[in-house]
Order: C-alpha cells, then structure tokens, then sequence
C-alpha cells in the first residue's frame, strides 16, 4: 500500500481531513521550557525544583541538584541527562527549573 492509498483510506474510513495531511511549509516547532517557561537548549545547566526518586536506581535525587549539560530529545516534555548518581537519566521539564 503507498502512502497515498493510506491518505485516501485514511479520508474516507477515519474521517480525516485532507488539510492534515498536507504541509504548509511552516512547522510548529514546540521548544521546550522549564517550570518558569524559560526555553531550554542543549547544553544548558539546570536545576531540580524537587526531590525526585529514581525509579530502578534507588537513589533520590534531592532539590536543588544542578544538572550540566542536557539533550533535548524529540518530546518537548522531557530532557536526557546525566548526573553523578544515575547516567541516562529522562527528566521532566516541568520538575526543572534553568540557571
């Protein structure tokens, strides 16, 4: 099936309209923002606003904790990280606040 099978499949049996599936050349690009809606970048330092228990690590990461050096990832909501107790660690933005 190609993709403009799925487009007319997709009209017809689900009710989506055409507009959604068409670009308008203007992507909504959702940045991501800290607990106060200051926007985050890549490497930026932050800060727990806080006390967040690790799941699987057994360990609390306390308020207060800088955070140096984030990755945003495609989900606007979360950040990757790295800190001296956990590696690999997923954040939420909403528990972080930038400095």
């Amino acid at each position: 099936m190609s993709e403009d099978d799925a487009k007319v499949l997709a009209a017809a049996d689900w009710g989506v309209p055409k507009s959604a599936w068409e670009s308008t050349g203007q992507e909504a690009s959702v940045k991501a923002v800290d607990c106060n809606g200051t926007p985050l970048n890549d490497g930026d330092d932050v800060t727990l606003i806080k006390d967040l228990e690790v799941k699987g690590a057994g360990v609390t990461l306390k308020r207060g904790t800088t955070v140096k050096n984030i990755s945003l990832t495609q989900n606007p909501e979360e950040i990757d990280c790295r800190t001296k107790e956990v590696k690999g660690l997923v954040l939420k933005t909403c528990f972080v606040k930038k400095l």
